[in-house]
C-alpha cells in the first residue's frame, strides 16, 4: 500500500513539474502586443560569439553552458513614442568604445518602426526597426501565448546576440 501511495505521490509531483509556466494572462498579452505597449525582461542571455564561450568555459567550476543568466532590470521597453533598451552584450564588437557603459545596448529610441507577424502555434514576432540608433538596428522578438519571450539583436558593427526572457505590462509611471 505505501509503495501504491509513493508512486501516485511521484506521478503527481513530475504531472506538476511538467506544466508550463504562463508569465501573462492571454488577453493581456494579446492587448498588450496589438498596443505596441510591453516590456521585455530578459533572464538569460546567449552569446553567439566562440571567443566568448571559450571563455566562459575556461572559468573554473563553471558549466559547459553558452547561457548567462542575468539580474533583474535588463530590459526592452516600447511604448507608443519611445523605445527604451537595456541589455548587456557578451560578444566581439568592431567598433568598441572605451566608455563602458556603451558596450551593452543601452539607448532609448525615438524613431522606429514596428513590424507584426503571427508565426507558427500561436507565436508572435514583433520586429522593431530603429532609425536613430547605430548600436542596434534590428531587435526582433518572439512572444509565445503563455509570455514566454525569445529577442534577438542585430547590429551592423557587432555580432548577433540573443536573450530568453517573458513578456510583462508597461509599469506606471508614478
Amino acid at each position: 500500500m505505501k509503495k501504491i501511495i509513493m508512486i501516485i505521490c511521484g506521478v503527481l509531483f513530475f504531472i506538476q513539474g511538467c506544466t508550463s509556466q504562463t508569465y501573462m494572462d492571454p488577453k493581456s498579452l494579446e492587448t498588450a502586443i496589438n498596443n505596441d505597449e510591453f516590456t521585455f525582461m530578459a533572464q538569460k542571455a546567449i552569446p553567439t560569439n566562440y571567443d566568448v564561450i571559450n571563455v566562459m568555459n575556461s572559468i573554473p567550476n563553471s558549466t559547459s553552458s553558452r547561457i548567462l543568466n542575468l539580474s533583474y532590470g535588463n530590459a526592452v521597453i516600447l511604448k507608443k513614442s519611445v523605445l527604451e533598451v537595456n541589455l548587456p552584450y557578451f560578444g566581439r564588437s568592431f567598433s568598441a568604445s572605451r566608455d563602458l557603459s556603451k558596450n551593452g545596448y543601452t539607448f532609448t529610441s525615438k524613431d522606429f518602426a514596428v513590424k507584426k507577424n503571427t508565426g507558427k502555434k500561436g507565436k508572435t514576432v514583433v520586429q522593431i526597426e530603429t532609425n536613430d540608433q547605430q548600436p542596434a538596428k534590428t531587435i526582433i522578438i518572439e512572444v509565445y501565448k503563455n509570455g514566454k519571450a525569445f529577442v534577438s539583436v542585430n547590429s551592423s558593427d557587432r555580432q548577433p546576440i540573443s536573450y530568453d526572457g517573458y513578456i510583462m505590462k508597461n509599469e506606471a509611471v508614478k
